[in-house]
C-alpha cells in the first residue's frame, strides 16, 4: 500500500497492523482518507498478509522495529531522502512497534498515533498460553476468540465483507509467524522508558476494547512527554477498520495540524457519507454550500447516506456495484468518477469494476459503457491502479 515515485514530494507516513491482520485488511478503507495528504506505506509481519517470511529464531519488539525501520530507510533512500523523518501510525502490536520505533530512532519519527494498543498487553503467561494453543491446533483456531475481541457492536452486521477479510487474514497467517509475534509481544513493557518519548504521540482508545482498554491509552497519553488522548465510542480493537473515517480525520489533525472534528456529533448520515465518498470529497461539498444548496446537502445526507446507504440489506460492496450501473445507465459521469473512488474505498477490485461496466454495456447500452471506461481509466489512473 505505496503511492510510488510521484508521490515523493508528500511525506512518509508509516501504517503498522494488528496481531493476526494483515495491512491491506486493516488499512485500506482508512487510507483512502489520507493519500491526498501522504504518501502511505505499509507492513505486514512475520507470516501474515504479504509478508510470508518467518525467522528461524524468536525475536523482541526491538528487532521488529529495526526490521521495520530497515525498510522505511529504503524506501526513504530511493526517495532521495536517505535516513529521513516520516510519521508514524500503528494499532495493537503495530501501536507497540511505534512505542519501539521512538525510543531506538527518536530523531526519525516525527509524531506517532497509537491505537487500541499498550505499553504492555496483556500478561505473559496469557501469551504463553496462547503461543501453546496455536502451537496445538494452528492459527484458525483464534478465528472464534478473535471475532469477539476485535469488532464494536454492529460492525459486523454493518460490515459482514470486511469482517471476513480480517478474519480470514487470521486463518491464512502462518502458524510460526503469529507465534513468534506472541513472544515478541509477551516479553515488551515500555511502561517505564515512556518518558524518554519526546515525539507527539496521539493515543487513540475504542471504548468497547477489551484486548487493550481506555487505561491503556490513557497511561501511554500520560507517560510520554507530548501525549493526546481521545476515544472513539462503540470500537473495539481495531480502529482503522471499524472507523476508517474517524481514524483518518484523527491522524490528518494531528500530524498536519488540520482543524479537528468532533466525532461524537457527526450524524450517521455523515459519517458514511465520508467513509465512502473520502473526507476531500464531502470536505469540498461542505465548503461550497450556500444558503441556497444547504437544505440540499442536509437533504443527501440524511436520506441516501443515513437511510439507505446504512440500511443492512445490502454492504457496501453490493450498494457500489449497483450505483455505478445506476450512473452508468443515466449518464451522470461527474457522479460515475466520484463513485469509481467510492467503489475502490468499498472494497471492489479493479477487474471487477471492469465486470460491472462490460454488465452495462448489455443492459444499459454500448455509448454509455464506453464512456463509463474512459472515466473509471482516467480515476483508475490518477489512484496509481492502471
Amino acid at each position: 500500500m505505496t503511492g510510488g515515485r510521484d508521490r515523493d514530494a508528500l511525506p512518509l507516513l508509516v501504517l503498522g497492523p494488528s496481531l493476526g491482520t494483515s495491512a491491506t485488511t486493516l488499512w485500506s478503507a482508512c487510507a483512502a482518507g489520507l493519500t491526498e495528504a501522504f504518501d502511505v506505506v505499509a507492513w505486514d509481519l512475520p507470516g501474515h498478509g504479504h509478508n510470508r517470511s518467518v525467522p528461524e529464531e524468536p525475536f523482541t519488539m526491538a528487532e521488529l522495529a529495526a526490521g521495520v525501520l530497515r525498510v522505511v530507510d529504503d524506501l526513504l533512500t530511493e526517495r532521495g531522502q536517505p535516513r529521513g523523518p516520516f510519521f508514524y501510525a500503528g494499532d495493537s502490536v503495530g501501536g507497540c512497534v511505534g512505542l519501539q520505533l521512538m525510543l531506538d530512532a527518536p530523531d526519525r519519527v516525527v509524531a506517532a498515533a497509537l491505537l487500541c494498543t499498550g505499553a504492555t498487553i496483556a500478561s505473559p503467561e496469557s501469551w504463553a498460553e496462547r503461543i501453546a494453543t496455536v502451537r496445538a491446533s494452528g492459527t484458525p483456531v483464534m478465528v472464534g476468540p478473535s471475532a469477539e475481541r476485535w469488532f464494536g457492536p454492529g460492525f459486523v452486521e454493518r460490515e459482514p465483507d470486511h469482517a471476513s477479510a480480517l478474519l480470514h487474514a487470521l486463518s491464512d497467517a502462518v502458524d510460526e509467524g503469529y507465534v513468534q509475534v506472541c513472544g515478541a509481544v509477551g516479553g515488551f513493557d515500555a511502561r517505564p522508558v515512556l518518558a524518554r518519548i519526546t515525539a507527539p504521540v496521539l493515543a487513540v482508545a475504542g471504548s468497547a476494547d477489551p484486548a487493550t482498554p481506555p487505561e491503556k491509552l490513557q497511561e501511554i497519553a500520560a507517560g510520554v512527554r507530548d501525549g493526546r488522548y481521545v476515544e472513539l465510542a462503540g470500537v473495539a480493537h481495531l480502529a482503522p477498520a471499524e472507523a476508517p473515517a474517524e481514524v483518518a480525520r484523527l491522524l490528518r489533525e494531528h500530524f498536519l495540524g488540520e482543524e479537528p472534528i468532533v466525532v461524537e456529533e457527526m450524524s450517521d448520515g455523515m459519517r458514511v457519507r465520508r467513509e465512502v465518498l473520502g473526507d476531500a470529497h464531502v470536505d469540498r461539498a461542505a465548503a461550497g454550500t450556500t444558503d441556497f444548496t444547504r437544505d440540499f446537502q442536509e437533504l443527501i445526507t440524511a436520506y441516501a447516506w443515513g437511510e439507505v446507504w446504512t440500511r443492512p440489506g445490502l454492504d457496501r460492496r453490493s450498494r457500489s456495484m449497483i450505483t455505478l450501473t445506476a450512473l452508468i445507465a443515466r449518464g451522470h459521469h461527474e457522479e460515475l468518477a466520484m463513485h469509481v473512488r467510492a467503489a475502490l474505498r468499498n472494497g471492489l477490485g479493479v477487474d471487477e469494476i471492469k465486470e460491472v461496466i462490460l454488465q452495462s454495456a448489455i443492459y444499459c447500452g454500448v455509448p454509455d459503457a464506453n464512456t463509463a471506461f474512459r472515466i473509471a481509466s482516467g480515476v483508475l489512473q490518477e489512484e496509481g491502479l492502471l
